[in-house]
């Protein structure tokens, strides 16, 4: 369970890596208070003098955003499809490079 929670946060963090700035100022607030401040949303909405209802909606739509901006660009899941064929490729013979090389061309 602390590690899918910790594994789901890890590719929410990734997400805002790619995409963070496609998000309202607001939502990049929020969002970097509980996901990498580690605030609580109670610290949050005190921090901002906002509710805690407030701070978990505006937490919700930036996820949502994320999630709607991976699905259609996926930019972190070609990220990660590059570094796995890269780490591949130093594995391999210089044969067997060329064809790997020729699989990262088409990920562009």
């Amino acid at each position: 369970m602390l590690s899918e929670q910790l594994s789901e946060k890890i590719r929410l963090n990734q997400l805002f890596d790619f995409y963070g700035e496609l998000l309202t100022q607001k939502q990049q607030t929020y969002f970097t208070h509980y996901y990498q401040d580690d605030y609580s949303l109670a610290e949050i909405a005190q921090l901002l003098d906002v509710s805690r209802n407030a701070v978990f909606d505006q937490i919700q739509k930036a996820v949502e955003h994320l999630e709607h901006y991976e699905a259609t660009l996926q930019l972190s899941t070609k990220s990660q499809l590059r570094s796995q064929k890269y780490l591949e490729l130093e594995k391999h013979t210089s044969a067997s490079g060329i064809e790997i090389l020729e699989e990262l061309k088409g990920l562009e």
